[in-house]
Protein backbone atom coordinates (compact mmCIF):
# COMPACT_ATOMS: atom_id res chain seq x y z
CA UNK A 1 0.00 0.00 0.00
CA UNK A 2 1.49 3.16 -1.09
CA UNK A 3 1.93 6.50 1.30
CA UNK A 4 -0.85 8.69 0.67
CA UNK A 5 0.37 12.96 0.55
CA UNK A 6 -2.50 13.61 -1.60
CA UNK A 7 -1.89 15.53 -4.80
CA UNK A 8 -4.85 16.08 -7.26
CA UNK A 9 -3.37 17.13 -10.66
CA UNK A 10 -4.43 20.99 -11.39
CA UNK A 11 -6.00 21.68 -14.26
CA UNK A 12 -3.94 23.99 -16.72
CA UNK A 13 -7.46 26.65 -17.21
CA UNK A 14 -7.75 27.16 -13.24
CA UNK A 15 -6.33 27.87 -9.92
CA UNK A 16 -8.53 24.91 -8.12
CA UNK A 17 -9.45 21.35 -8.54
CA UNK A 18 -12.88 19.92 -9.35
CA UNK A 19 -13.51 16.65 -10.24
CA UNK A 20 -16.16 14.13 -10.48
CA UNK A 21 -15.66 10.76 -8.93
CA UNK A 22 -17.26 7.90 -10.06
CA UNK A 23 -15.85 4.67 -8.86
CA UNK A 24 -16.86 0.95 -7.82
CA UNK A 25 -15.79 1.78 -3.82
CA UNK A 26 -13.86 5.30 -2.55
CA UNK A 27 -10.16 3.83 -3.03
CA UNK A 28 -8.18 6.84 -1.47
CA UNK A 29 -7.13 5.75 1.75
CA UNK A 30 -6.42 7.51 5.21
CA UNK A 31 -4.49 10.83 3.55
CA UNK A 32 -4.17 14.18 3.68
CA UNK A 33 -3.02 17.51 1.73
CA UNK A 34 -1.93 21.35 1.99
CA UNK A 35 -5.27 22.37 0.37
CA UNK A 36 -8.40 23.08 1.78
CA UNK A 37 -11.21 20.17 0.14
CA UNK A 38 -15.12 20.45 -0.43
CA UNK A 39 -16.84 17.04 -0.57
CA UNK A 40 -19.65 16.28 -1.68
CA UNK A 41 -20.93 12.54 -1.69
CA UNK A 42 -23.51 12.20 -4.23
CA UNK A 43 -23.96 8.24 -3.84
CA UNK A 44 -23.03 5.37 -2.05
CA UNK A 45 -22.54 5.07 1.90
CA UNK A 46 -19.76 3.37 4.42
CA UNK A 47 -17.53 5.27 7.28
CA UNK A 48 -15.87 8.58 7.45
CA UNK A 49 -13.01 8.74 9.44
CA UNK A 50 -11.73 12.89 9.83
CA UNK A 51 -9.23 13.54 12.12
CA UNK A 52 -10.88 11.78 15.30
CA UNK A 53 -14.32 11.55 14.26
CA UNK A 54 -15.73 8.37 12.95
CA UNK A 55 -19.30 8.56 11.84
CA UNK A 56 -21.33 6.49 9.08
CA UNK A 57 -21.36 9.07 5.88
CA UNK A 58 -24.55 8.54 3.00
CA UNK A 59 -25.31 10.14 0.41
CA UNK A 60 -25.37 14.20 0.67
CA UNK A 61 -23.19 14.42 3.16
CA UNK A 62 -21.00 17.46 2.47
CA UNK A 63 -18.03 19.00 4.35
CA UNK A 64 -15.25 21.71 4.56
CA UNK A 65 -11.97 19.93 5.48
CA UNK A 66 -9.11 22.03 6.18
CA UNK A 67 -5.16 21.65 5.07
CA UNK A 68 -3.29 18.45 6.80
CA UNK A 69 -6.20 17.15 8.82
CA UNK A 70 -5.98 13.22 7.97
CA UNK A 71 -9.54 11.38 6.41
CA UNK A 72 -10.87 8.95 4.77
CA UNK A 73 -13.89 7.68 3.26
CA UNK A 74 -14.01 3.69 3.25
CA UNK A 75 -17.57 2.35 1.16
CA UNK A 76 -19.14 -0.70 3.42
CA UNK A 77 -18.06 -4.05 2.49
CA UNK A 78 -20.81 -4.47 -0.33
CA UNK A 79 -19.12 -2.38 -2.37
CA UNK A 80 -16.16 -4.09 -2.62
CA UNK A 81 -18.07 -7.59 -3.90
CA UNK A 82 -16.61 -9.17 -6.99
CA UNK A 83 -20.42 -9.02 -8.29
CA UNK A 84 -21.01 -5.74 -6.87
CA UNK A 85 -22.91 -2.97 -9.07
CA UNK A 86 -22.96 -0.44 -6.58
CA UNK A 87 -21.19 2.60 -7.21
CA UNK A 88 -19.52 5.28 -5.09
CA UNK A 89 -19.86 8.98 -6.27
CA UNK A 90 -18.84 12.12 -4.71
CA UNK A 91 -17.44 15.68 -5.99
CA UNK A 92 -14.66 16.97 -4.49
CA UNK A 93 -12.72 20.50 -4.75
CA UNK A 94 -9.49 21.21 -3.64
CA UNK A 95 -7.63 24.97 -3.19
CA UNK A 96 -5.00 26.15 -1.12
CA UNK A 97 -5.35 29.09 0.60
CA UNK A 98 -3.41 31.89 -1.53
CA UNK A 99 -5.15 30.09 -4.91
CA UNK A 100 -6.12 33.58 -5.83
CA UNK A 101 -2.66 35.18 -4.76
CA UNK A 102 -1.05 35.60 -1.31
CA UNK A 103 -2.88 38.63 -0.26
CA UNK A 104 -6.48 38.11 -1.84
CA UNK A 105 -7.81 36.55 1.50
CA UNK A 106 -6.23 38.92 3.44
CA UNK A 107 -8.51 41.83 2.28
CA UNK A 108 -10.94 43.72 4.18
CA UNK A 109 -13.72 42.25 1.99
CA UNK A 110 -12.88 39.05 2.32
CA UNK A 111 -12.19 38.88 6.02
CA UNK A 112 -15.26 36.73 6.79
CA UNK A 113 -13.83 33.68 4.52
CA UNK A 114 -10.56 33.78 6.06
CA UNK A 115 -11.94 33.48 9.43
CA UNK A 116 -14.09 30.42 7.75
CA UNK A 117 -10.49 29.23 6.64
CA UNK A 118 -9.56 29.13 10.35
CA UNK A 119 -12.81 26.95 11.60
CA UNK A 120 -11.91 24.23 8.89
CA UNK A 121 -9.25 23.36 10.67
CA UNK A 122 -12.35 21.45 13.01
CA UNK A 123 -13.70 20.45 10.14
CA UNK A 124 -17.22 21.65 8.86
CA UNK A 125 -19.94 19.13 8.42
CA UNK A 126 -22.84 21.28 6.31
CA UNK A 127 -26.16 20.79 7.31
CA UNK A 128 -29.78 22.98 6.04
CA UNK A 129 -29.97 25.43 3.20
CA UNK A 130 -26.35 25.95 3.31
CA UNK A 131 -26.00 22.53 1.98
CA UNK A 132 -28.93 22.60 -0.03
CA UNK A 133 -27.35 25.67 -1.65
CA UNK A 134 -23.41 24.57 -2.15
CA UNK A 135 -25.08 20.98 -3.58
CA UNK A 136 -26.93 22.39 -6.28
CA UNK A 137 -23.74 24.87 -6.86
CA UNK A 138 -21.02 21.82 -7.04
CA UNK A 139 -23.25 19.98 -9.27
CA UNK A 140 -23.96 23.03 -11.78
CA UNK A 141 -20.32 23.84 -11.86
CA UNK A 142 -19.47 21.33 -14.29
CA UNK A 143 -21.13 22.79 -16.86
CA UNK A 144 -20.11 26.50 -16.49
CA UNK A 145 -16.86 28.07 -18.19
CA UNK A 146 -13.53 28.83 -15.79
CA UNK A 147 -14.56 32.04 -14.94
CA UNK A 148 -17.96 31.44 -13.58
CA UNK A 149 -16.79 28.37 -11.82
CA UNK A 150 -14.34 30.44 -9.83
CA UNK A 151 -17.57 33.09 -9.55
CA UNK A 152 -19.00 30.04 -7.88
CA UNK A 153 -16.36 28.97 -5.51
CA UNK A 154 -16.28 32.26 -4.08
CA UNK A 155 -19.86 32.26 -3.73
CA UNK A 156 -19.87 28.64 -2.20
CA UNK A 157 -17.58 29.73 0.34
CA UNK A 158 -19.28 33.54 1.13
CA UNK A 159 -22.66 31.27 1.76
CA UNK A 160 -20.36 29.05 3.54
CA UNK A 161 -18.74 32.11 5.72
CA UNK A 162 -22.37 33.45 6.40
CA UNK A 163 -24.08 30.60 7.54
CA UNK A 164 -24.48 29.01 10.65
CA UNK A 165 -25.92 25.60 9.02
CA UNK A 166 -22.74 23.57 9.94
CA UNK A 167 -21.54 21.23 12.99
CA UNK A 168 -17.74 20.69 13.96
CA UNK A 169 -16.50 17.13 13.54
CA UNK A 170 -12.87 17.44 15.24
CA UNK A 171 -11.42 18.97 18.10
CA UNK A 172 -9.24 20.99 15.76
CA UNK A 173 -5.62 20.04 17.59
CA UNK A 174 -2.79 19.19 15.26
CA UNK A 175 -2.71 15.79 13.95
CA UNK A 176 0.86 14.12 13.72
CA UNK A 177 0.99 12.92 9.85
CA UNK A 178 3.76 12.39 7.48
CA UNK A 179 3.74 10.30 4.38
CA UNK A 180 5.26 7.19 6.04
CA UNK A 181 2.80 7.48 9.17
CA UNK A 182 -0.10 7.62 6.59
CA UNK A 183 1.74 4.32 5.65
CA UNK A 184 1.75 2.58 8.56
CA UNK A 185 -1.87 4.10 9.66
CA UNK A 186 -3.41 2.81 6.47
CA UNK A 187 -1.91 -0.53 7.84
CA UNK A 188 -3.95 -0.65 10.76
CA UNK A 189 -6.90 0.84 9.39
CA UNK A 190 -6.81 -1.87 6.77
CA UNK A 191 -6.35 -4.74 9.30
CA UNK A 192 -8.86 -3.23 11.48
CA UNK A 193 -11.67 -3.00 9.17
CA UNK A 194 -11.25 -6.71 7.99
CA UNK A 195 -11.02 -8.21 11.41
CA UNK A 196 -13.67 -6.10 13.85
CA UNK A 197 -16.11 -8.62 13.94
CA UNK A 198 -13.39 -10.76 15.70
CA UNK A 199 -11.37 -10.46 18.70
CA UNK A 200 -8.66 -7.66 18.44
CA UNK A 201 -5.26 -7.71 21.00
CA UNK A 202 -3.32 -4.89 21.11
CA UNK A 203 -0.62 -7.11 20.69
CA UNK A 204 -1.26 -8.31 17.57
CA UNK A 205 -1.79 -4.75 15.85
CA UNK A 206 1.15 -3.48 17.30
CA UNK A 207 2.97 -6.40 15.59
CA UNK A 208 1.86 -4.88 12.17
CA UNK A 209 3.64 -2.30 12.02
CA UNK A 210 6.51 -3.66 14.41
CA UNK A 211 5.74 -2.00 17.31
CA UNK A 212 6.22 -2.56 21.07
CA UNK A 213 2.27 -2.25 22.48
CA UNK A 214 3.21 0.76 24.69
CA UNK A 215 5.25 2.52 20.95
CA UNK A 216 1.72 1.73 19.44
CA UNK A 217 -0.34 2.89 21.67
CA UNK A 218 1.78 6.29 22.18
CA UNK A 219 1.88 6.46 18.21
CA UNK A 220 -1.65 5.59 16.97
CA UNK A 221 -3.13 8.19 19.60
CA UNK A 222 -0.49 10.72 18.57
CA UNK A 223 -1.68 10.53 15.01
CA UNK A 224 -5.35 9.85 15.86
CA UNK A 225 -5.89 11.84 18.47
CA UNK A 226 -7.61 8.67 19.60
CA UNK A 227 -6.97 5.64 22.19
CA UNK A 228 -6.90 2.61 19.72
CA UNK A 229 -9.47 0.67 22.28
CA UNK A 230 -12.01 3.78 21.53
CA UNK A 231 -10.72 3.53 17.89
CA UNK A 232 -12.17 0.08 17.43
CA UNK A 233 -15.43 0.32 19.85
CA UNK A 234 -16.66 3.31 17.27
CA UNK A 235 -15.61 1.07 14.30
CA UNK A 236 -17.85 -1.21 15.91
CA UNK A 237 -20.64 0.66 17.00
CA UNK A 238 -20.65 2.43 13.29
CA UNK A 239 -21.52 -1.07 11.71
CA UNK A 240 -23.75 -1.90 14.53
CA UNK A 241 -25.61 1.88 13.21
CA UNK A 242 -25.60 0.52 9.86
CA UNK A 243 -27.66 -2.76 10.68
CA UNK A 244 -30.04 -1.06 13.00
CA UNK A 245 -30.95 1.26 9.84
CA UNK A 246 -31.09 -2.04 7.29
CA UNK A 247 -33.48 -3.62 10.16
CA UNK A 248 -33.18 -6.95 8.78
CA UNK A 249 -31.84 -8.44 12.28
CA UNK A 250 -32.38 -8.36 16.10
CA UNK A 251 -30.54 -6.17 18.66
CA UNK A 252 -28.88 -9.32 19.93
CA UNK A 253 -27.44 -10.47 16.44
CA UNK A 254 -26.37 -7.15 15.64
CA UNK A 255 -24.15 -6.98 18.73
CA UNK A 256 -22.61 -9.99 17.82
CA UNK A 257 -22.14 -9.78 13.99
CA UNK A 258 -20.81 -6.12 15.05
CA UNK A 259 -17.64 -7.46 17.19
CA UNK A 260 -19.52 -7.33 20.66
CA UNK A 261 -19.05 -10.10 22.98
CA UNK A 262 -22.44 -9.06 24.93
CA UNK A 263 -25.66 -7.55 25.03
CA UNK A 264 -25.27 -5.31 28.09
CA UNK A 265 -21.66 -4.61 26.89
CA UNK A 266 -22.58 -3.81 23.74
CA UNK A 267 -25.64 -1.09 25.04
CA UNK A 268 -23.60 0.25 27.32
CA UNK A 269 -20.55 0.70 24.75
CA UNK A 270 -23.42 1.69 21.92
CA UNK A 271 -24.83 4.81 24.40
CA UNK A 272 -21.25 6.01 25.17
CA UNK A 273 -20.38 6.64 21.70
CA UNK A 274 -24.15 7.62 20.44
CA UNK A 275 -25.54 8.79 23.68
CA UNK A 276 -28.47 6.88 23.16
CA UNK A 277 -29.45 3.34 23.43
CA UNK A 278 -29.30 0.73 20.62
CA UNK A 279 -33.08 0.03 20.27
CA UNK A 280 -34.05 4.00 21.03
CA UNK A 281 -31.36 4.75 17.85
CA UNK A 282 -33.45 2.47 16.20
CA UNK A 283 -36.62 3.40 16.68
CA UNK A 284 -36.05 7.42 16.42
CA UNK A 285 -34.64 6.32 12.41
CA UNK A 286 -37.51 4.29 11.79
CA UNK A 287 -40.34 6.93 13.07
CA UNK A 288 -38.34 9.42 10.70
Amino acid sequence: MKPLLQKLPLPSDSSFVLVDFDVPYFETPWHFHPEYEIVLVTESSGQRFVGEHIKEYKEGDLCLIGPHVPHLYRSHEEYYWADSTLRAKSIVIHFKDDFLGKDFFNIPEMSHIKALFEKSTKVLDIVGEANKFISEKLVAMFSENPTKKLLSLLEILDTLARSNDYDYLTSGNSFGTNIKDSDRVNKVFEYVMNNFKEEIRLGEVADLIAMSETSFSRYFKSRTNKNFSDFLIQIRVAHACKLLVEDKLGIADICYESGFNNLSNFNRKFKEVMNVTPSNYQRNLLKS
